[in-house]
């Protein structure tokens, strides 16, 4: 009896372990559920996917060693940033990511990656806005524009973001001043999502918003907000001092208790690849992070964007003055 017991204790620990990469993600399932698909068909590798809606850091914080994470999947420089910062991502050496992912768009380490783009551009109403009117984001404060502009709160990341990018190219002061202007400039209390905004010029509450291009691909695909997606276009506004519009990132990061490390890096390697940047172009109505993926050709349609080539890092540096630039003029109030 203890010599059966022996050998199939020993037949046990001589399997495989079992490919797999498990993955904590704060991006919609419908989102990335065809990139799942895409690398278990190519890979041959399960994926296990828990969906977030906020906590990701204070998860694996709590989890510590024992966690089951191999990669996180989030939105916004910050989070990847913040993720780094709180220890809980690991430095990945890949020269494929290397090759694929431009130097501004990763971690100089290795601890994230982006795999998509998306610029944070002005939705303009095509009946009330000219199409040469909107031209860079310092000419948001000027008062032309006033009781003209919608937009979400100051607070959310996707504001902060942009608000970081001003600091880093025009200092703290200037930024501020901006601030102040846009605010002057509002048709109301920043308030709802991007869509919403949209919306708003619809309805003829305002005549511009800032908001992320891959929103007008949403609501194209919504028969509810077709109608609002209609009503304008796309503007890609810039810095005055020559740089494009900013851009922020989806990306990648492995933990930094990956379980199944080998198979995380697969994982990683992959999104990175022509054919998962081509998923991600087609099903999300983002930029491809890879520069040798073109657009979809809707993405395409909304026009050329000259994006922002400033280090990502850089401006996720600015996120804790940008709040408190935000405050202190009490944008939301």
């Amino acid at each position: 009896m203890r010599s059966i017991l022996l050998a199939t204790l020993a037949s046990a620990t001589a399997l495989p372990a079992l490919a797999e990469v498990n993955i904590y993600s704060y991006r919609q399932p419908e989102l990335i559920q065809p990139l799942l698909e895409g690398f278990t068909e190519s890979t041959g590798i399960e994926t296990n996917v828990a969906f977030l809606n906020q906590g990701l850091v204070e998860r694996l914080k709590a989890e510590g060693e024992r966690s089951p994470a191999d990669i996180i999947l989030t939105v916004d420089i910050s989070r990847l940033s913040t993720a780094e910062e709180e220890g809980v991502t690991q430095a990945v050496e890949s020269q494929t990511m290397a090759d694929n992912i431009p130097q501004s768009l990763r971690d100089p380490e290795g601890h994230w990656f982006g795999v998509t783009t998306r610029g944070r551009i002005v939705y303009a109403s095509k009946e009330r806005v000219g199409e040469d009117e909107v031209t860079t984001y310092e000419d948001l404060a000027d008062p032309k524009w006033e009781g003209r502009i919608c937009t979400r709160s100051g607070t959310h990341v996707y504001t902060l973001g942009l608000v970081a990018a001003m600091i880093e190219h025009n200092g703290e002061e200037a930024t501020r001043e901006w601030l102040e202007g846009v605010k002057s400039n509002l048709a109301r209390s920043p308030q709802g999502n991007d869509r919403a905004q949209v919306r708003a010029i619809w309805a003829g509450e305002c005549d511009i918003s800032l908001g992320n291009t891959y929103y007008m691909g949403a609501m194209l695909a919504d028969p509810e907000q077709e109608e609002w997606a209609n009503s304008v276009r796309v503007e890609f506004p810039t810095f005055e001092d020559g740089n494009g519009t900013h851009v922020n990132i989806s990306g990648v990061a492995m933990t930094a208790n990956a379980p199944h490390r080998e198979d995380a890096l697969a994982f990683m390697e992959y999104l990175s690849s022509p054919e998962a940047q081509e998923i991600y172009a087609d099903v999300v109505n983002e930029y491809p992070a890879n520069p040798e993926i073109a657009p979809s050709e809707l993405v395409a349609s909304w026009g050329d964007i000259e994006p922002d080539t400033t280090d990502l890092g850089a401006i996720a540096d600015h996120r804790a003055d940008a709040l408190r630039l935000v405050e202190e003029v009490n944008f939301d109030g």
